[in-house]
C-alpha cells in the first residue's frame, strides 16, 4: 500500500474567515417580514439542539434548511439568492489577496455551510476554484408551494418572531438547565418544524437538503483528505462558529493544525490557536509557517507571537511583507488556547468578531 503523502492542506471555512457575511440570515432579513428575529430565534434553536439536545439526525448549520419554507413562502428563488450575495458580499480585508498567496504553496479547499448560490459568486469574486469547494447544494426553484401553505408559513412566521429568543448559558448542559418559559419555547419549536411544517408539501424540503455544517464539514475533510491521498496531520483548518466543531475535533484529534479566526465561544473551545485579525492576511501567514516548517513550529511561533519574530521568520516574502505592511500599526493578535486562558479568549474572540462582522451577525451561534 503507498503511504500518504506530505502534502500540506489547507481547508477553512468562507463566512468569517473570507467573509463577513451570514449569507443565510442576511437573506431573511432582506425577504422575509421581520426576518433578522426569525433568523436569530431559529439560529439559537439550531445551537440548543446541535450543543445541547444532541438531536439524533441532527446537526449545527441546519438552520440553512430550517429557513427554507419561510424564504420560499415569500417568494425567494435560485437567482434572488445569487443575485442578492453579488449585490451585498463583503470581503473580510487581504482575504482574496491572502488566499491567492495560500493556494499558490499549499492545496487549498473551501468548506462551507453556505448555499452553492452565494459560494458561486464568492469564488468568481476571489478567483478560488468552485471545484475545490463544499457547500449546501440547494435548489429551491424545484419545490412548489400553495397558497393555502404559504399562508400557513407566514402564520407560523408570526408566531414564531412573538417569542423570546432562548438564552443559553455557559453552564448549561441539558434542557433542565432552561427556564420553564424558554423550555416552553423550545417544545413549541418542535412541534412547528418537526410536526406541522414537515407535515406540509414544502417540508419536503427540510428532508432533502442537508447542509454542509457539523458532522459534513467533518466528512468532507475527510474527503479531500483521501482525493489528495495524505493525511489529516497534514490538515490546517480554519472556522469561527459551531459549525466547525466537527471538523475542529477530526482534524485535531488526526494530528492536524485547528485554527478559530474572530471566532464564537464554541469555536475558541475547539481550536488550537485563536487569531482575532481584521486582517487575512494572518491566516496566511500561519499557513505559510505550517507548510514550510509544521504544526509544531507552528505552536512554538504562536507561543512567542511578536512582530519582531514573525520579521525573522523565512516565509514567503511577498507574503511576510504584505502582512508586515498591513499591520505597521497594531500587530494581530493569535494566541495558543490552553485551560488556562480559554474563557478568557472565549469572551474577547467572541467580542472582537462583533465588532469584525456587526452585532447581529456577531451574535450567531
Amino acid at each position: 500500500m503507498k503511504k500518504p503523502s506530505a502534502q500540506r492542506i489547507f481547508i477553512l471555512d468562507c463566512e468569517g474567515p473570507i467573509s463577513k457575511n451570514d449569507n443565510a440570515y442576511e437573506l431573511t432579513s432582506y425577504y422575509v417580514l421581520d426576518g433578522s428575529r426569525l433568523f436569530t430565534l431559529i439560529s439559537r434553536y439550531d445551537d440548543v439542539l446541535a450543543d445541547i439536545v444532541k438531536r439524533p439526525g441532527y446537526k449545527a448549520g441546519d438552520t440553512l434548511k430550517l429557513i427554507l419554507p419561510f424564504l420560499k413562502a415569500y417568494g425567494v428563488t435560485n437567482k434572488a439568492i445569487e443575485e442578492y450575495s453579488a449585490r451585498n458580499i463583503l470581503l473580510v480585508p487581504e482575504a482574496k489577496i491572502a488566499l491567492g498567496f495560500v493556494k499558490g504553496f499549499m492545496s487549498s479547499f473551501i468548506v462551507s455551510t453556505s448555499y452553492e448560490q452565494y459560494m458561486h459568486v464568492l469564488s468568481n469574486l476571489i478567483d478560488f476554484p468552485f471545484e475545490n469547494v463544499y457547500c449546501t447544494n440547494l435548489n429551491l426553484d424545484k419545490y412548489e408551494i400553495s397558497k393555502k401553505e404559504i399562508a400557513r408559513i407566514k402564520k407560523l412566521r408570526e408566531e414564531i418572531i412573538a417569542m423570546p429568543i432562548p438564552e443559553i448559558s455557559k453552564n448549561a448542559k441539558s434542557l433542565s438547565d432552561f427556564s420553564s418559559e424558554q423550555k416552553a419555547v423550545l417544545r413549541r419549536l418542535d412541534e412547528i418544524f418537526w410536526n406541522e411544517i414537515s407535515k406540509l408539501k414544502i417540508g419536503s424540503i427540510l428532508d432533502e437538503v442537508n447542509p454542509v455544517g457539523g458532522k459534513e464539514k467533518a466528512e468532507a475533510i475527510k474527503s479531500i483528505v483521501a482525493r489528495l491521498r495524505s493525511n489529516l496531520q497534514n490538515v490546517m483548518y480554519v472556522g469561527d462558529s459551531i459549525t466547525d466543531v466537527e471538523a475542529f475535533r477530526l482534524v485535531r484529534q488526526g494530528g492536524g493544525l485547528t485554527l478559530s479566526f474572530n471566532g464564537n465561544s464554541f469555536a475558541v473551545r475547539e481550536a488550537e490557536v485563536a487569531v482575532l485579525s481584521e486582517n487575512a492576511l494572518t491566516t496566511a501567514v500561519v499557513a505559510d509557517v505550517f507548510k514550510r516548517f509544521g504544526k509544531d513550529k507552528v505552536l512554538t511561533v504562536v507561543k512567542e507571537w511578536k512582530r519582531i519574530k514573525v520579521e525573522k521568520l523565512n516565509l514567503h516574502l511577498p507574503l511576510k511583507e504584505s502582512f508586515l505592511k498591513g499591520f505597521e500599526r497594531k500587530f494581530p493578535r493569535v494566541e495558543l488556547v490552553t485551560s488556562e486562558n480559554m474563557e478568557r479568549l472565549m469572551q474577547e474572540s467572541s467580542s472582537f468578531r462583533k465588532s469584525v462582522r456587526g452585532e447581529a451577525i456577531g451574535k450567531l451561534g
